[in-house]
């Protein structure tokens, strides 16, 4: 489990370093826009393309979860696959097989690469083109912050977490914002991935509970191939379960601060 520190402008439990990135999210259940259903527990992946069931995926959503049951890139475990440019995220099973989908809040900023440094920088330093959710494969890890709530740790490094969505500045209007059939207004975030309460605590709560998993932030700025080697058509691809971009241990993550 990773030390708590510094997420979305709230200062974690019991370390004592400068305020850091991403503010709160306003929280609430989209069951109008939410997906969810019971997923599988096959003991093994036997799937060759993703089943996204009901849902209608951007042609990279469906290509990269494809690939990802393809090629056993998600190590055998459950994954989740966030799709920038059309503010969704489908979390699936360890078969690729379709846990649930929501609508999500996502960085206010077109981008696919976190500023370095921006995760131990005061809110009030973050520059609005730096606000973006950077894309990439994440081995993600649950944490908690210092009033007891429990968060998804994405990229530790720029303090990019995945938590529920809060609606503690009005002004945003995250609730109205999550509510349109739009895309273009789900772009509000410092750069967390924000999730409506009750499918955080029924679905992502639940892989999270006794493992890591692995997160795929969907590119919109780069090409899909170029984040994802194991897309990429020409057979070139990364060694199947490669740890990826991993959240720093412990003792590495208080001597970066």
């Amino acid at each position: 489990m990773i030390l708590p520190k510094l997420f979305c402008g709230v200062v974690l439990m019991s370390v004592a370093i400068p305020a850091g990135l991403h503010s709160g999210d306003a929280a609430i259940p989209r069951t109008s826009r939410d997906s969810v259903r019971e997923s599988a527990s096959a003991p093994t992946r036997t799937t060759r393309v993703a089943s996204f069931g009901n849902e209608s995926p951007s042609v990279d959503a469906r290509r990269l979860a494809d690939s990802i049951a393809r090629s056993g890139d998600n190590a055998g475990g459950a994954f989740i696959v966030v799709d920038k440019k059309n503010a969704r995220l489908y979390a699936f099973d360890r078969d690729a097989r379709l846990s649930g989908s929501t609508a999500v809040l996502v960085g206010a900023a077109r981008g696919d690469e976190s500023v370095p440094g921006i995760g131990s920088r005061p809110l009030a330093e973050v520059r609005p083109e730096e606000r973006t959710t950077p894309a990439g494969r994440f081995v993600a890890e649950a944490g908690h912050n210092a009033r007891g709530e429990d968060i998804v740790w994405v990229d530790y490094d720029a303090a990019v977490s995945m938590h529920r969505v809060r609606t503690t500045n009005p002004r945003e209007r995250r609730r109205e914002r999550l509510a349109t059939p739009s895309t273009d207004d789900n772009r509000i975030s410092y750069g967390c991935i924000n999730v409506p309460v009750a499918f955080y605590e029924r679905v992502v709560s639940a892989m999270f509970a006794t493992d890591r998993a692995v997160v795929y932030v969907l590119p919109e700025v780069r090409a899909l191939t170029e984040v994802f080697g194991f897309v990429d058509p020409s057979g070139t691809r990364r060694q199947a379960g490669d740890p990826g971009r991993v959240a720093p241990p412990p003792e590495r993550a208080l001597s970066l601060r």
